[in-house]
């Protein structure tokens, strides 16, 4: 058995073994596969099958290779480095949040996980239903007025609500931004609002600048 038909025997393995997403990210409502749902399944049938995956990396590219430990087959999957801008961490925490993303990314393709489309859930509509009692909506006024309106932090059972609508009205704001320069004003004209999110979940807050970062990684790929 070579190893690409080892690997498809994992992937069929790992299709037919219970994983659950335990990742949810709060803006876009969608759930998505932490490292720690899928690794140790992989891990168990890659040991059963005969495969061994090694990630590494340079300057330029992340890699996973899959070595077939019963011959010499090897089989490399590569994704191109990015880099992450969270708030309040130092340059070791920032790399070690890529890498932990990058890795995730590696193993997903190798063994073909289906993940939710993270671009399509915050991207394209502009049309914002928030739910009833919780209401915010972002204000573009004339060029470089990119405030978001938002109600004041809210009590109990509707702060979920609260962190959905912030989090939908600022992709709103994002989806106007037309240049990385347009996404750092969305982000300082709203900053104490952010800091607010941030209080009240720091999960949510880290999903939200996730979608800062995407969004000014798209304008720094068209440049």
């Amino acid at each position: 058995m070579n190893v690409y038909k080892k690997l498809q025997k994992a992937r069929i393995k790992l299709q037919q073994t219970e994983i659950k997403k335990s990742g949810k990210n709060k803006f876009a409502g969608y759930e998505y596969f932490e490292l720690g749902d899928f690794l140790p399944a992989i891990q168990r049938i890659c040991d059963e099958v005969g495969l061994c995956g090694v990630v590494s990396y340079d300057e330029a590219n992340a890699h996973l290779t899959i070595y077939d430990t019963d011959g010499d087959g090897t089989i490399v999957f590569s994704s191109p480095m990015a880099s992450a801008e969270l708030k309040g961490c130092h340059a070791v925490q920032n790399l070690g949040a890529v890498q932990t993303y990058l890795r995730r990314y590696l193993w997903t393709t190798a063994f073909e996980l289906v993940e939710h489309d993270a671009l399509d859930a915050t991207t394209g509509s502009v049309d914002v239903k928030p739910k009833p009692k919780v209401e915010a909506k972002p204000i573009v006024g004339k060029e470089g007025d990119w405030q978001i309106k938002a109600p004041a932090k809210p009590d109990g059972d509707q702060i979920d609500a609260w962190l959905t609508v912030v989090g939908q009205t600022t992709q709103v704001a994002l989806s106007m931004a037309n240049s990385e320069e347009d996404v750092m004003q969305i982000f300082k004209k709203n900053k104490t609002l952010f800091d607010t999110v941030k209080e009240v979940d720091a999960v949510a807050f880290k999903d939200l600048m996730a979608v800062f970062t995407e969004t000014k990684g798209k304008f720094k790929e068209a440049a």
